[in-house]
């Protein structure tokens, strides 16, 4: 073939992508105006990810796992576009947030910074960027963490509504991130997220000493089918779990420390006070 332009599909996730794009469409016969014609693609767009010219994104890799019958297997070009997506994510995150965008319950627990499911765009931004500067993540990825947590905040506005329940320990709102102006939008953002119909909001304060269960974030899934499931995380590792016999333990905790922190009443009334400012 003229023209055609050799990859190493080890040089990065994308060129993997794209070699794998066109083995699998090399093994069939096809020419990439073939695949084009069956993905509604261009036969450019077909050539420019088979040469990693350009990303794949989410629908392109579902309509080519429905082309080659990969769709829903653990080899699934679809699960390949997160992976290379979420790169920078502790592992089994990804795949919690899969299964968070259709829970019928969330439970969360965090310590030290606002949880995504509850950050302005601003806040996420300044903690992006924090991670830039110290050299955890490139830009890309740190756009890529911004829109994850949009995407994670406008799954769960879906109909009907999940259950959200939020435990905040209290140096989630008195750290400061970003400028002034950010806090503030940021802890307005709580107060509005305690007044929905189907939230519960509290903050566990640093009284609660030795009485606190968790020492690390805690997400807990309650599925349609009302099984459960939860995602715990150090600084380095992340864990998924999904049998219930170890989540129901954790749950009964979670259930304790709900009992033990602060009223949501309570809870807003402590959050309005550092919003302004007053002690």
């Amino acid at each position: 073939m003229v023209n055609r332009r050799e990859l190493n599909p080890e040089s990065s996730p994308r060129a993997a992508f794209g070699a794998r794009v066109r083995r699998l469409r090399e093994d069939r016969g096809w020419s990439q105006e073939d695949l084009a014609g069956k993905v509604e693609y261009s036969s450019q767009h077909i050539s420019a990810i088979e040469t990693a010219r350009k990303p794949p994104t989410l629908s392109f890799s579902r309509k080519i796992d429905l082309v080659f019958g990969t769709a829903g297997t653990a080899d699934s070009f679809e699960r390949e576009w997160r992976d290379m997506r979420h790169g920078s994510l502790l592992e089994g995150f990804p795949e919690y947030v899969g299964h968070e965008g259709r829970a019928a319950e969330v439970r969360l627990y965090e310590v030290g910074v606002i949880p995504g499911l509850l950050q302005t765009p601003e806040y996420a931004s300044v903690l992006a960027g924090s991670a830039v500067k110290r050299g955890a993540v490139t830009s890309d990825q740190a756009s890529e963490r911004v829109a994850l947590v949009a995407e994670r905040q406008a799954a769960l506005t879906r109909t009907p509504p999940p259950w959200v329940f939020v435990v905040l320990d209290e140096s989630c709102i008195r750290r400061p991130v970003g400028e002034p102006a950010i806090m503030e939008a940021q802890l307005t953002r709580l107060v509005e997220f305690a007044e929905l119909p189907n939230t519960v909001l509290q903050v566990a304060p640093f009284g609660m000493g030795e009485c606190r269960p968790f020492d690390l974030p805690l997400y807990i899934l309650t599925l349609s089918d009302r099984s459960l499931m939860s995602y715990a995380e150090s600084a380095h590792r992340g864990h998924l779990e999904r049998e219930s016999k170890f989540v129901l333990p954790i749950l009964g905790a979670y259930h304790q420390l709900q009992a033990t922190a602060l009223s949501q009443e309570a809870s807003v009334a402590l959050i309005e006070q550092l919003r302004k400012g007053t002690p």
